[in-house]
């Protein structure tokens, strides 16, 4: 039956929002299709589960296609399966915690993992029953700090989430090539630019992962690429280690005095205006050694510092950071700690005191990019005083190295061949290999063929379904409002009266009933006392892809189909109205 614009629950804004910031997510809310109820949290009204309902349509029988089963777990969970799996402290602040009346510890199910895991162990018990593929399309619960963006970034969400069961590594990698494909068949249908990229793991664990980032400059993730098709999330790029330098020639390590010089650029300064280098170039950022201190905040609350050593034209990125800690997480280093370790000079602090085995017992980590024999200016650990060729693997060594350091526009590709140039993106799809981390803990186990007790490997593959919504309307909008690519749209065709006359209500109900008949979706706008002109700028707002207006013309046997997305209009013969629309909506 036509949704009847007279009586949708409906209501459209002329202003943006103020909560929002995306051109999308301005849009949606615009255009009816979702409300705000608090920070990361909507409500999704008629038109807006028409179009989720789309979206999950797609993912459904992509799934069912690759004979995924579907189950549904509550989003209310116990506390016991995610202590097993150590991720109810590892979650930390994101995990909604809950008590019920007999104080029993419950979550919201951020990602369900656990609950797989167990009811497959519930019933199944011999490799016989193996391969197996369950997924469910449910609520998350997330209690994200800064939740932003809309629906990209809520607290509350939907998400496919998928795992596949296999005896053996073989088997999974069949089951995660069979998933990569369907999620490519999934992504093509949704209708916006996205890349595969080489994603990390984190605290999910696991092997091979790859994420399905759409390609959006308004995007949280920031992914590289090469003209040979390399491409990854910054957070999975792996800098090799810097070849050896033959350090022979070398002079010795020189401390100078090198006052009110707390930072790169004033560092830099002093050099040039008083320590001129020998082969006749400038110093610049690149041949200092900066070592940036951090805090780590362990689940169990425990603190412990963390100093990185990387080139001084070089940031330390966070989120590469953060990945390679977790699940710690990262915290400034403060004044409060400078006074625990008096022995670090603040802004001239070097490699002398840092380590496991140096004074100050800070475990020290070095950029890759930092080579064995290479030559650098770093601090003295003294204040106004820093080091001249201080050279690594002579003078100072380290505890290891990290790939935390920023990578930029222009870098050389981890493989060497190709140059890194960046984007942004947002993630839609996440699919890992996650090996035998969950069975393990929860102790999923089968028989195999011998009757020998094995425990069974898991991949694991999750779509935002709400997210994508999102992202489907950040890249299909212009000035006027959404432009819902066809299989998407909230219906096949929005029909406008554009006019007062009753017998031309009368008429479009007829050629509404014709298009239904067919098979179309339709939006009708028979409000009989709102003006054309209103009617012209909601259909333009809510972004159906073809607009039937019937109007004036209707005394001389025409009206009017415009494609919202060309923006072409052309008038047809009433009579041939009907084959005319099943016409566009089925041929495009």
């Amino acid at each position: 039956m036509a949704l009847r614009m007279s009586t949708l629950f409906l209501r459209t804004l002329r202003e943006d929002p103020a909560d929002a910031e995306l051109p999308g997510h301005k849009l949606l809310v615009r255009a009816g299709y979702i409300r705000r109820v608090a920070p990361g949290i909507y409500t999704w009204l008629p038109l807006g589960m028409k179009v989720l309902g789309k979206v999950e349509d797609i993912v459904r029988e992509e799934m069912n296609q690759i004979g995924s089963q579907e189950v549904k777990f509550p989003a209310l969970l116990p506390r016991e399966p995610y202590e097993a799996t150590g991720r109810w402290t590892e979650y930390g602040d994101n995990l909604f915690r809950l008590q019920d009346r007999k104080e029993t510890d419950l979550l919201l199910g951020p990602t369900h993992e656990e609950m797989f895991c167990l009811a497959v162990k519930d019933m199944y018990s011999s490799y016989k029953d193996l391969p197996l593929s369950l997924y469910q399309i449910q609520n998350k619960y997330r209690d994200e700090a800064r939740p932003r963006a809309g629906i990209l970034r809520g607290r509350e969400f939907i998400m496919k989430d998928a795992y596949s069961f296999d005896i053996d590594q073989a088997g999974l990698q069949k089951a995660y090539d069979g998933f990569r494909e369907a999620y490519v068949r999934i992504f093509n249908r949704l209708g916006f630019e996205y890349v595969i990229v080489h994603a990390d793991s984190g605290a999910m664990g696991g092997s091979a992962s790859e994420e399905f980032l759409a390609v959006n400059e308004n995007g949280e993730d920031t992914f590289v690429r090469d003209e040979h098709g390399y491409a990854a999330n910054v957070e999975a790029v792996t800098v090799p280690q810097a070849a050896e330098i033959d350090a022979s020639s070398t002079p010795t390590a020189q401390v100078h005095d090198t006052p009110d010089t707390p930072t790169i650029a004033t560092l830099v300064d002093a050099l040039n205006a008083n320590h001129a280098r020998t082969d006749g170039r400038s110093w610049d950022g690149a041949d200092t050694l900066k070592n940036v201190l951090v805090m780590l905040a362990h689940p169990d609350g425990t603190r412990e510092p963390l100093a990185i050593g990387l080139p001084g034209d070089r940031e330390v990125d966070a989120k590469r950071l953060e990945v390679q800690v977790a699940p710690a997480e990262v915290e400034p280093f403060e004044e409060k700690d400078f006074a625990a370790y008096p022995m670090l000079a603040k802004g001239y602090i070097g490699p002398g005191v840092l380590g496991e085995e140096k004074s100050s017992k800070i475990r020290y980590l070095l950029d890759p990019s930092i080579a064995v024999g290479s030559a650098w200016v770093t601090g003295a650990d003294e204040h106004g005083k820093h080091v001249l060729h201080l050279v690594h693997g002579r003078d100072f060594t380290a505890d290891g190295t990290i790939q935390a350091g920023e990578i930029r526009q222009g870098d050389i590709s981890p493989d060497g061949k190709g140059t890194l140039k960046l984007a942004r993106g947002i993630e839609m799809g996440h699919i890992f290999q996650l090996g035998t981390k969950y069975a393990e803990a929860l102790g999923l186990k089968v028989l195999d063929e011998n009757g020998k007790l094995v425990t069974v490997t898991m991949g694991s593959y999750g779509v935002g379904v709400t997210r994508a919504v999102g992202v489907i309307a950040e890249d299909n909008n212009d000035e006027y409002g959404l432009v819902w690519p066809r299989e998407i749209a909230p219906a096949d065709v929005h029909v406008v009266v554009a006019s007062k006359d009753a017998a031309v209500y009368v008429r479009t109900d007829e050629i509404v009933r014709q298009l239904e008949a067919q098979g179309l979706a339709v939006l009708y706008d028979d409000r009989p006392k709102v003006s054309p002109g209103v009617k012209f700028k909601d259909a333009e707002l809510i972004g159906v892809p073809t607009i039937l207006v019937i109007g004036k013309g209707l005394a001389d046997g025409k009206v009017e189909i415009k494609d919202r997305r060309s923006g072409e209009r052309r008038e047809v013969a009433v009579d041939a109205v009907v084959t005319s629309v099943v016409d566009e909506v089925r041929g495009s």
